[in-house]
């Protein structure tokens, strides 16, 4: 343990319980990330997106940032409005997100393919009619991609802002390439695989997204969403408005973002930036630590990018959904 990490440990341990209330793990038959040893699930520790959500500042803000791209797309919204109870559970909404993210990106092998099937077959049930009166489905290839592309963007752009350390053009586009696989094996199509193929598909969606009625009432329930946690109003407000600096300035201009709501933002992501090492010391034990444990490597190596040439191997496992018996 670092000089910096002992002296913060005091100070790191009130946002360790924090995340711990907001976030709690499995009381029991949660994911095993400790066992089999060697299985490195489907990314591994040469992977540049164990390195990306190991971070905790930078996937809350990004996830936060991606509900709201998603409020944006009218499928996507309807899909939420029709088929969730976002307006009372909106906080087991965010848990179960986190879960299904944090256990695709390190559980083993296994465990990560009962996941992507969990979520393929509620996907097949969700279907109806949008704000407009065009059909939907949840498991709509087209569909899907969006949602993708929404929660790595935005995921991405959390670590470029929170996270330890810069990050290459290298590196952004291995984790678009990486994390793609996830995506295809619940059913996306076209998944962009660079920074250059994810600007030219947003491009080309930007002209069908609309901030509508339901848009304003799923960001209004957001606005006071309530985490069972101490100083709940404050944390809330730090990681959204935080999460709303990461929006591209075209989200920002379609969600009507005030002059006010701006500078709201520059200050809570001024604000946690400096906080993002204390939450870097509180979390040193969580899943990222100890799915490098089960694989030997020691954890410290995800604070620095992996050889160039090893981010760009596929892991020997993929992602592929197995076959219904």
């Amino acid at each position: 343990m670092g000089v910096f990490s002992r002296l913060m440990r005091p100070a790191a341990a009130p946002i360790r319980r924090w995340v711990l209330t907001a976030f709690p793990r499995p009381p029991s038959g949660g994911i095993d990330y400790d066992h089999p040893v060697g299985d490195p699930g489907l990314f591994g520790p040469s992977s540049v997106t164990w390195r990306m959500h190991a971070d905790f500042c930078g996937m809350l803000s990004g996830g936060l940032c991606a509900l709201y791209l998603q409020t944006l797309h009218p499928r996507a919204l309807a899909g939420v409005w029709d088929h969730s109870n976002f307006r009372d559970d909106l906080v087991g909404r965010l848990r179960r997100t986190t879960a299904f993210v944090g256990g695709t990106s390190y559980a083993p092998v296994e465990a990560s393919r009962e996941l992507i099937d969990h979520v393929r077959r509620i996907h097949g049930s969700v279907r109806g009619i949008d704000e407009s009166g065009a059909p939907y489905a949840a498991d709509d290839p087209d569909l899907l991609t969006w949602v993708h592309v929404s929660e790595m963007s935005s995921f991405l752009a959390g670590f470029r802002a929170y996270g330890p350390m810069a990050v290459p053009t290298w590196a952004a586009d291995a984790y678009l390439d990486e994390t793609r696989r996830v995506a295809e094996a619940l059913g996306a199509r076209d998944v962009p695989g660079s920074v250059a193929a994810l600007d030219a598909y947003i491009e080309g969606v930007r002209p069908t997204l609309v901030f509508g009625e339901r848009s304003r009432i799923v960001l209004d329930v957001l606005g006071r969403l309530e985490l069972p946690v101490p100083m709940a109003g404050l944390s809330r407000d730090l990681f959204l408005h935080a999460g709303a600096a990461l929006l591209p300035p075209w989200a920002a201009d379609l969600l009507h973002r005030s002059d006010s709501d701006q500078r709201k933002a520059r200050l809570a992501a001024r604000t946690l930036r400096g906080m993002a090492p204390l939450f870097r010391v509180a979390l040193s034990e969580g899943v990222a630590t100890r799915s490098c444990r089960r694989v030997g490597v020691d954890p410290g190596v995800l604070l620095q990018w992996p050889a160039h040439a090893e981010a760009n191997l596929r892991p020997s496992a993929p992602a592929t959904p197995r076959e219904a018996p």
